[in-house]
């Protein structure tokens, strides 16, 4: 290995249903720091913060897409659905004080997400002279066999 790049293809394994969760931001007004420092701000603390708590937290694994986005692997969507609706964690806070301050300047700065429930075994991921990355590290990093060599037998199986 050079680097912690794997010298070989693999693909990834999880058990079990997961959710993809992707979240960004987008400065619409780049000339007013002031309306997207907060939000720009926000994102690591509550990551620390679920990162502290472990896997009872539902946050299985993390990657920064650029500056401005993440994808997020969850156990669940009521693991996500709890965090982000609890008034004691982080993003509650976050949330409500965006609101606040964006009320009546919603162009200023957009926040998106999207997220999407996986049922157990309907996926397929490949990495090649990859370090471990997304979903080879939320679940397990799993070698190539001819039984999953190709695309279409990861996502459906073997003899698909």
């Amino acid at each position: 290995m050079s680097s912690g790049v794997l010298q070989k293809r693999v693909t990834a394994h999880i058990e079990g249903d997961f959710v993809v969760f992707l979240i960004g931001l987008r400065i619409n007004k780049p000339w007013n720091p002031a309306s997207f420092w907060q939000p720009l701000m926000a994102m690591s603390p509550m990551l620390k913060e679920l990162k502290a708590k472990g896997p009872e937290s539902g946050l299985l694994h993390f990657e920064r897409l650029g500056m401005l986005n993440f994808l997020q692997y969850w156990r669940s969507f009521e693991h996500l659905e709890a965090y982000a609706r609890d008034p004691n964690q982080k993003h509650w806070s976050a949330w409500v004080e965006f609101n606040r301050r964006m009320k009546g300047r919603r162009g200023d700065v957009g926040i998106w997400h999207e997220t999407y429930l996986v049922s157990a075994g309907r996926y397929e991921a490949i990495y090649s002279g990859m370090p471990p990355y997304g979903l080879a590290v939320a679940g397990e990093a799993a070698e190539v066999t001819e039984a999953n060599d190709g695309s279409r037998a990861r996502i459906y199986g073997t003899g698909a």
